[in-house]
C-alpha cells in the first residue's frame, strides 16, 4: 500500500490531470500527472523520506516523476499547497498564499496585497529586494532576509528567466479574444462567489516549449478597483520554472491604453517602441 503522503500527493496529481483534460489543457501534460500519480500509488517509499534523505534531486530520479514534478512535490510538502491545483480549481487566494510565508501572518499579507499590490511570490521577492518591505512596520533587515530565504526555497533563486514580453502579451490577447467569444472552458472561482454564479473563462495554450494558462483576475484588489474584466493573470510553466504575470491596461504616460505586464513597464515600453508602426 502507498504511504499516506504518497496517496495524498497522488490524488492531487490525478485531480490536476482530470482538470487539465476538462479545460482543454495539454494532453501530454495531463498524462504526465496521471503517470506520476500511478507511480506514487505503487511506490513503497515515502516521497517525504526521499526528499529528506536525497533532496529534490532524489525525487527527480524516481521513474515517472522528473525534475518539474519533484519541485512541485517539494513545494507541496513544505507549504501544504499545490499551486497548479489551486489555479485549475479557481481558488487561488493571494492573501492566503502570502500568509503561508514564515514571518508573514494574515494581517501583514492583507497589507501587502491591498497597500503594495503584491499578488505573487515573485512580487514579494521584488518588494523585499527594492526596499518596500522594510517600509512596513515590523520589517527589519533580518526579517526581510528570512522572507527571501523562504522564497528562494519555494520559487528558486532570483534571476530565473521570465517569459518573453511578446509571448505574455500574445497570450493575453488570445485569451481576451476567445473569452469575448464565449468559446473557452469555464471554472467556478471559490472567492467572491458565494452564490457560485460567477464563471471565469480559462485558456491553456503554448508558445514553443512554454505552457501558459490565462484567467481573469479574481483578487480582492481587482474587485475593489473594478478591474475583474481587465486584469488577466498569465501563468507560465517552463518545466522546472513557473512564473505568474498580471497584464493590465496602462493608465498613464506612453503606455496609456496599451496592455502592460505589471512590474515590467520598461520592457513593455521597449516592446511597443520596437513595434511602433512606421510612417509611410
Amino acid at each position: 500500500m502507498p504511504t499516506s503522503v504518497n496517496l495524498q500527493t497522488a490524488l492531487r496529481f490525478e485531480e490536476v490531470a482530470a482538470l487539465l483534460e476538462a479545460q482543454n489543457g495539454n494532453p501530454e501534460r495531463a498524462r504526465l500527472y496521471r503517470r506520476a500519480g500511478e507511480t506514487l500509488r505503487s511506490s513503497p517509499r515515502s516521497v517525504r523520506q526521499i526528499l529528506d534523505t536525497e533532496g529534490e534531486a532524489g525525487l527527480a530520479r524516481v521513474p515517472g516523476i522528473g525534475g518539474a514534478l519533484a519541485r512541485q512535490i517539494r513545494v507541496a510538502l513544505s507549504s501544504g499547497r499545490l499551486p497548479i491545483l489551486e489555479r485549475l480549481r479557481g481558488e487561488t487566494d493571494p492573501v492566503s498564499m502570502l500568509a503561508s510565508v514564515p514571518g508573514i501572518g494574515r494581517k501583514i499579507a492583507q497589507r501587502l496585497h491591498h497597500d503594495l499590490g503584491i499578488d505573487t511570490f515573485e512580487d514579494l521577492e521584488t518588494a523585499a529586494n527594492d526596499g518596500r518591505l522594510e517600509l512596513l512596520a515590523g520589517f527589519g533587515q533580518k526579517k526581510v532576509a528570512g522572507v527571501l530565504d523562504s522564497l528562494h526555497t519555494r520559487i528558486g533563486h532570483a534571476g530565473q528567466s521570465a517569459p518573453p514580453v511578446e509571448e505574455v502579451l500574445s497570450v493575453d490577447a488570445e485569451y481576451r479574444d476567445k473569452a469575448s467569444g464565449d468559446t473557452l472552458p469555464q471554472i467556478t472561482p471559490r472567492l467572491f462567489n458565494d452564490a457560485s454564479d460567477v464563471r471565469l473563462p480559462v485558456l491553456h495554450t503554448c508558445r514553443g516549449p512554454r505552457e501558459y494558462m490565462a484567467v481573469f483576475s479574481n483578487t480582492a484588489r481587482a474587485h475593489k478597483l473594478e478591474r475583474t474584466r481587465d486584469w488577466v493573470v498569465v501563468y507560465c510553466d517552463q518545466g522546472a520554472e513557473e512564473s505568474q504575470s498580471t497584464v493590465v491596461t496602462g493608465r498613464e504616460g506612453v503606455l496609456a491604453g496599451k496592455r502592460v505586464i505589471r512590474g515590467r513597464d520598461a520592457e513593455c515600453r521597449a516592446y511597443y517602441e520596437a513595434h511602433r508602426p512606421v510612417a509611410v
